[in-house]
């Protein structure tokens, strides 16, 4: 059975501490994260099920506080894509690859919108981490070997995701999944917009902010590899489960590039603005 939800969120209720999935009002809740950050009240409509075939109730709860729209025990693997916009690659003296590049995150690397932190452990409190804010999908459904005409049926819905980085760990290796993969490294949400909404993911302005700054801005139509094409390449001669979290790349304005240098410092407030979506916001936290 197809869910029937279209804006969902998975949530702690004021009412008994439970955690539960429910639909908001877009209309009423056009940036869920932004509200959720302003202290305002907000409610949702409860789903029952789960995200692949929940059905909307009549029942509305208070929202307590709002959690990854996935957790981490359903999601088997994060995967990542680099260089993905061509502007990115540029301002990385990279060429523009033939190829998707691919790395991972483990599933210990998800972490939630506000107020949920980005916590930066030691190793990376060097001067060198980082943010990359990126359009995020979670899969659908089981494939393998899935063709770009079918790959838009194997996406659930779309949200925020930022792929915090250290990069002094990054550049002493050429496989990036250490420096990437570090606990609450994938903060994403604060919702999960269907794929029956967005019928273009190749549309929608994106944004990163760092501390007021916008530090990233331009439009997801910049991909180099679209959503398809990552969704029929990731699948091939590979299972790509149910509950996977694909980042799809990020655009110009990473914080080590810029002159002078971003970094992501003890209390900083970090966002990632998807049109459409909403706002995902983090305070970045010293361990």
């Amino acid at each position: 059975m197809a869910p029937s939800w279209t804006h969902l969120i998975r949530f702690i209720a004021e009412e008994d501490g439970h955690t539960y999935l429910g639909q908001i009002d877009a209309s009423k809740f056009p940036d869920v994260g932004l509200s959720a950050f302003k202290g305002e009240p907000i409610t949702a409509r409860v789903i029952n099920g789960t995200i692949y075939d929940g059905i909307v109730t009549e029942r509305v709860l208070s929202v307590s506080k709002i959690l990854s729209p996935i957790s981490q025990g359903q999601t088997p693997i994060i995967r990542c894509i680099g260089l993905n916009y061509r502007d990115h690659a540029n301002e990385s003296s990279m060429p523009i690859p033939d190829q998707p590049v691919l790395f991972i995150k483990p599933r210990t690397a998800l972490s939630g919108p506000y107020p949920q932190k980005i916590v930066i452990p030691k190793i990376a409190q060097d001067g060198s981490s980082d943010y990359e804010g990126e359009l995020t999908l979670i899969v659908s459904k089981t494939g393998k070997d899935i063709s770009e005409t079918d790959a838009l049926d194997y996406v659930l819905g779309y949200t925020c995701g930022n792929d915090i980085s250290a990069r002094t760990e990054q550049f002493r290796n050429s496989q990036w999944s250490f420096s990437k993969g570090l606990d609450s490294s994938a903060p994403i949400g604060p919702v999960l917009v269907s794929s029956s909404v967005v019928k273009d993911p190749h549309n929608s302005q994106i944004r990163s902010i760092h501390n007021g700054n916008v530090v990233q801005d331009t439009n997801t139509s910049e991909m180099i590899f679209t959503v398809q094409k990552l969704v029929a390449f990731l699948s091939r001669g590979t299972t790509l489960e149910q509950g996977t979290v694909i980042m799809t790349g990020t655009p110009p304005g990473i914080g080590c590039m810029r002159d002078p240098k971003v970094v992501l410092n003890h209390r900083d407030d970090m966002r990632v603005e998807i049109e459409g979506i909403g706002t995902l916001i983090n305070e970045i936290s010293y361990e």
